[in-house]
């Protein structure tokens, strides 16, 4: 299902194991630059929050890139969504799609939620995807009806406010980044970002409360053993 990562670790100094592991502390959990550094230095590896900076920036997109070719074919009723995100002091959109598991299916950051905005993104998806479903699930707003006209007519669109709930609750680890990193500076910055994060924040966020311990345990075994074949496979050419 997998394939090598698709850039280079030549002419780093630190192997694979080290740069995938301060890309994972970053987008895993809510923390800044120099906190992943001190963690880092706990273990062991002295490296500046420059470095960490421009690690996540190189390899958070590669990994997240690999991370998506070894899912699963997406399930078959989306969810889609949006939300306020501030970028530069400025409030933009930004639109989500998950799956009935909760899987991220893709994000995209845009500057309104209107008709166009709304064709521009179900677009996006099914040409990133490749996939078309059987249902699509989203709140009332009335651009959704539009795109779905134009872009999806042949799926069924069930429309409601809490039908929806499993979108709106995928946005929480956003918040949580969002806060901490204080705002996007740059819409591009934003959506560079934040299509990696969601794809490797979501690849260690299994469903706890449906797994018991013992599966849940299971479960994070293997999403750990695929990141480490996917951060530390040989490069290609």
């Amino acid at each position: 299902m997998g394939s090598e990562v698709s850039v280079s670790y030549k002419g780093y100094r630190f192997p694979a194991e080290v740069i995938g592991h301060a890309v994972w502390l970053y987008h895993r959990f809510p923390l800044s630059y120099r906190e992943a550094e001190e963690l880092l230095f706990e273990r062991g590896i002295t490296v500046t929050y420059e470095t960490v900076r421009a690690w996540c920036a190189t390899f958070g997109p590669a990994y997240a890139k690999q991370l998506r070719r070894r899912q699963p074919r997406p399930g078959d009723k989306w969810h889609l969504d949006e939300v306020f995100l501030k970028v530069n002091g400025r409030m933009r959109y930004l639109w989500r799609a998950v799956d009935q598991d909760g899987n991220v299916l893709d994000i995209l950051v845009q500057d309104k939620r209107d008709a166009a905005a709304a064709k521009r993104f179900s677009r996006k998806l099914l040409k990133d995807l490749q996939h078309v479903p059987r249902v699509i699930v989203t709140d009332k707003l009335r651009s959704y009806g539009a795109a779905h006209r134009q872009v999806l007519p042949s799926v069924e669109h069930r429309t409601s406010k809490y039908l929806n709930n499993r979108a709106e609750n995928s946005h929480q680890p956003t918040r949580q980044r969002e806060r901490a990193m204080k705002g996007f500076r740059s819409r591009g910055t934003a959506q560079r970002f934040l299509a990696a994060f969601s794809t490797i924040s979501s690849h260690f966020r299994p469903h706890h409360h449906l797994l018991t311990t013992s599966d849940h345990r299971a479960e994070m075994t293997e999403h750990f053993r695929i990141w480490k074949a996917t951060t530390t496979a040989p490069a290609t050419a």
